[in-house]
């Protein structure tokens, strides 16, 4: 991964844990490289309701890579920043049934799958951080 990829993720992962802390959760980042989750999100008035989320960033507007199989996708939240790099990001929120639901896929080689942009920069999951709930 460059170090530009390697910024935008960090910025989009910390932007989205600024948010989401200003709104009373608590929130645990794994370890960059981590298989999984990118970030925790746990209940302060019962820390046993927690929300796994994976986070995406990119620094304009394109299509999100999911890979060559959904079943592989685990994060019960996903978190889309466009911009992260930018003075005014804007995040979309969309659950996991969701993005497997709205992925589409190549037709040649790897036939990988991706979230396209039109797909989930609908309005119903724009800033839509109040869709957020515990597992």
């Amino acid at each position: 991964m460059s170090l530009k990829a390697q910024l935008t993720g960090n910025a989009g992962l910390f932007y989205i844990s600024w948010r989401l802390t200003r709104l009373g959760w608590t929130v645990l980042p794994t370890s960059r490289n981590a298989r999984g989750a990118d970030l925790y999100l746990v209940d302060p008035e019962d820390e046993a309701r927690s929300v796994s989320v994976q986070s995406k960033a990119l620094a304009r507007r394109s299509a999100v890579p999911l890979g060559t199989s959904l079943d592989r996708l685990r994060s019960r939240w996903w978190i889309i920043t466009v911009g992260a790099t930018s003075d005014a990001p804007s995040c979309y929120v969309l659950s996991l049934e969701e993005v497997r639901g709205l992925a589409s896929r190549d037709q040649g080689g790897t036939r990988a799958y991706w979230l396209e942009a039109r797909i989930f920069m609908a309005p119903d999951f724009a800033e839509a951080w109040h869709r957020i709930v515990p597992d």
